[in-house]
């Protein structure tokens, strides 16, 4: 079981979390749910663990293309099964808004106008991710790029082969968060640009709801969208929630266990979507700078306050190859990594 030492605060980590702090209103001032909807991938609630006061309720259902999971205690069914319904309507909320395959989303309208060059306005939840965005790739050098999701168009790890070198150089001209401008109500962009918040709103996502189960008196809990974890609250007992980290070259096995009654977690690696050719492992996180895949982490597993924050880290490290691992040391978060080579380390033990 590994342990978790006190982290030491960075700047870049003060920065991190101060974003998150001004930018996420999470619950409180963003938009309401209403517990009267019954949102479309609802299931009903298994019970499996009862304790004096309180029962132990599960909900499975997908999301934003991940399998996911909600476990919560409750008084009874039907308090579990309203908490269920508010968190699962908001995730599908997000997705409706923020999925670049549904052409009726806010981002695909957005895209629709970076695509030919323009300005288009924007709501207060859009604008606080984008200054989240910024703050990610301030403090990773450029690395962590909102518009780098373009390169999607080069890299199809279903076909199993690698692009054409051109392509990526003529789509690596279309990236450059620096060359976006923005304020509260408005963002422009040069002409061929795309957005892209899949390395933000799943975390976000997740960040909300265990604000919103707690904000309504829902005090024991885990959110799990896709392997992107927030914890509500410990077991009612006080006894933390045990959270695997998969080994990223044995799918069937734990790299090892956390312990956790409070704070987030996320991992970024190269196991996900990816594809191996004359032995050479290319995955799906791709460096903006360069279009190509990132070749030296195979998986970082990052802890912290907000599960927004585990998420990015984690990225970052990923993206700063050699580099993460400092990297990550000075950041103050726990955290774990393993190498292509085998290696592995981190303030996880």
């Amino acid at each position: 079981m590994w342990q978790i030492a006190a982290p030491l605060r960075s700047a870049a980590m003060r920065e991190l979390r101060w974003s998150v702090r001004v930018n996420f209103r999470l619950c409180q001032s963003q938009q309401c749910v209403d517990a009267r909807c019954r949102p479309n991938s609802f299931s009903l609630p298994e019970m499996v663990l009862k304790t004096a006061d309180l029962s132990l309720f599960q909900f499975p259902f997908k999301a934003m293309g991940s399998p996911c999971e909600i476990q919560i205690y409750a008084a009874d069914a039907a308090r579990a099964q309203q908490v269920a319904y508010m968190a699962i309507a908001d995730v599908e909320r997000l997705e409706q808004r923020y999925s670049r395959y549904r052409e009726s989303s806010l981002l695909s309208a957005i895209n629709r106008v970076a695509a030919q060059g323009g300005s288009i306005e924007i709501d207060a939840e859009t604008a606080g991710l984008l200054n989240y965005a910024d703050t990610c790739y301030r403090e990773s050098g450029g690395l962590f790029d909102v518009t780098s999701g373009i390169l999607r168009r080069a890299w199809r790890f279903d076909q199993g082969k690698l692009p054409d070198p051109g392509v990526i150089d003529e789509l690596l001209d279309r990236i450059g968060w620096h060359r976006v401008v923005w304020d509260a109500q408005h963002i422009e962009f040069p002409p061929g640009f795309e957005l892209d918040f899949g390395g933000i709103v799943k975390e976000y996502a997740v960040d909300r709801l265990a604000t919103l189960c707690h904000d309504i008196g829902t005090h024991h809990g885990v959110i799990n969208l896709g392997g992107d974890v927030r914890v509500i609250g410990p077991h009612p007992d006080g006894s933390p929630w045990r959270i695997g980290v998969q080994h990223p070259r044995q799918k069937q096995s734990a790299l090892g266990m956390l312990q956790l009654r409070q704070g987030g977690v996320a991992t970024s690696g190269d196991y996900e979507r990816c594809m191996t050719i004359e032995g050479v492992r290319y995955g799906h996180v791709l460096n903006p700078k360069t279009g190509w895949p990132v070749r030296h982490m195979a998986s970082v597993t990052v802890i912290g306050d907000f599960c927004v924050v585990a998420g990015s880290a984690s990225t970052i490290a990923m993206l700063k190859e050699r580099d993460g691992p400092a990297w990550l040391e000075t950041m103050g978060l726990p955290h774990c990594w393993v190498d292509v080579e085998g290696r592995s380390g981190g303030s996880l033990q």
